[in-house]
């Protein structure tokens, strides 16, 4: 049976507060668990009005007191932004409150506007560029095995965890996979997010792929947008008004005209084409295709809709469908 997780953004919809969005985070995060999910991820976002998670960690702190076995984990850690020991810290202590159910997925997107970046980590381009860096300093902090002579030798990242977290690299391109694969991590492709050719990246992870301490063997996540309904029509209108508003969102917030353009009309056509809207039915053979094509050990979806019902319904429909539970 294919593996399905949840990767949540923690939206605040017209006319709800952060308060409310953080309380549908917690509801769908107890109800993925009881479809059998086996993944809940918190995206990491700055400074945006209409996402209220800033802070990925404090989330999954409160997920895992209300849930027992679903895996929580960020999706992703916006590594150039922090020390890494610090991140290290934070991950062992919640694999410590949550023993063998911690991911902590590492990315290197700048998570928020211009001056936002310059507010949480200065000179970001200077920090991206240490990104390979910087994963190497997190890896060897989580895994305790800094050569001897290394500054960092004899401190930990207390507390130290019976179950470590487990890593995964998130990106869009081949640049990400093979980074994952030289740093024997699992490997997430953000296909929803990405014109590349995702089954290339997908493929020189696979080849080029160094067993570390947490994967003996390659193991992929392919990420995707879905929207499912009892009926076509309404998953295709869903997705044309979520993604509709985003654009005229988008071009507000540029001082632009909000009235679509040929251009925009262009572009909103080549997003909805990336959605996998439809019937359980229908989704459930596309998400196959899909995993077969890719040859990924695992679907994490993500889904946009207009309110916090549309995206339970979504989600449960899904469930049942896929993962057959009733």
């Amino acid at each position: 049976m294919m593996k399905l997780s949840i990767l949540d953004q923690a939206p605040i919809f017209p006319g709800h507060t952060a308060s409310q969005a953080l309380q549908a985070t917690i509801e769908l995060a107890k109800l993925a668990e009881e479809w059998g999910y086996t993944r809940y991820w918190m995206a990491e976002h700055h400074g945006l009005e209409n996402i209220a998670c800033s802070n990925p960690e404090t989330m999954l702190g409160f997920l895992g007191a209300i849930t027992s076995n679903i895996r929580l984990g960020s999706g992703a850690v916006l590594l150039p932004h922090y020390r890494s020991y610090k991140i290290a810290e934070t991950y062992n202590q919640l694999a410590v409150l949550c023993p063998g159910r911690i991911d902590i997925g590492i990315g290197r997107g700048p998570g928020g506007s211009a001056e936002t970046v310059i507010a949480l980590s200065g000179n970001f381009l200077e920090n991206v560029k240490a990104f390979p860096e910087k994963v190497t300093e997190l890896l060897h902090f989580l895994r305790r095995d800094f050569t001897e002579n290394n500054i960092f030798a004899k401190i930990n990242p207390n507390p130290i965890p019976r179950f470590s977290p487990l890593p995964w690299m998130l990106g869009t391109s081949e640049k990400s996979a093979q980074l994952a694969a030289k740093m024997g991590t699992g490997y997430v492709f953000g296909e929803f997010m990405s014109e590349n050719d995702g089954e290339a990246a997908i493929r020189n992870y696979r080849t080029h792929f160094e067993p570390g301490p947490e994967f003996s063997s390659p193991y992929t996540i392919l990420t995707v947008q879905v929207v499912c309904a009892p009926l076509q029509e309404e998953a295709n209108d869903i997705t044309y008004s979520v993604l509709h508003k985003q654009l005229v969102e988008e071009k507000r917030s540029l001082k632009q005209n909000p009235i679509l353009n040929e251009e925009d009309k262009r572009k909103l056509r080549n997003k909805i084409e990336k959605v996998i809207a439809g019937t359980p039915e229908m989704v459930k053979r596309k998400l196959e295709k899909l995993h077969a094509a890719y040859q990924a050990d695992e679907i994490m979806v993500i889904t946009y809709t207009n309110d916090y019902q549309q995206r339970k319904d979504s989600y449960r429909l899904l469930s049942e469908s896929i993962l057959q539970i009733k």
